[in-house]
């Protein structure tokens, strides 16, 4: 199994949603990230320059985040995971948006999508 870098609670303010308001408005999101890839190279050569940098995987998620404008969380995950696994040498990934307060009636604590994406 390959080992993990995980970036949690990424979070920002963008323009994503199915109703105008949400699109016009905007609102927070959060994206968890899960990078699966063998960091066994640069660990054990302690070498950075081999290692992913997950400040740049931090800023993709929000240039993709705050660039564009998604109906559906379900494609700003996509998008995200296709961004990443573009970007850098890694194996899969797995991206959860997650829209903490949602247009619906009563309490509730949020709605997220998750991809994996090889």
């Amino acid at each position: 199994m390959p080992d993990r870098i995980l970036l949690q609670g990424v979070q920002f303010y963008g323009y994503h949603g199915i109703y105008d308001e949400e699109r016009r408005l905007g609102q927070r999101f959060l994206v968890d990230v899960e990078l699966r890839l063998d960091v066994s190279g640069a660990a054990s050569a302690d070498d950075v320059s081999a290692a992913i940098d997950y400040g740049q995987v931090h800023a993709l998620v929000l240039e993709v985040g705050t660039r564009h404008k998604f109906k559906l969380l379900e494609t700003l995950a996509t998008r995200i995971a296709s961004a990443i696994l573009e970007r850098f040498p890694i194996r899969s990934v797995t991206v959860r948006a997650t829209k903490p307060a949602p247009a619906l009636p009563g309490a509730l604590a949020g709605v997220s999508v998750e991809v994996t994406r090889p």
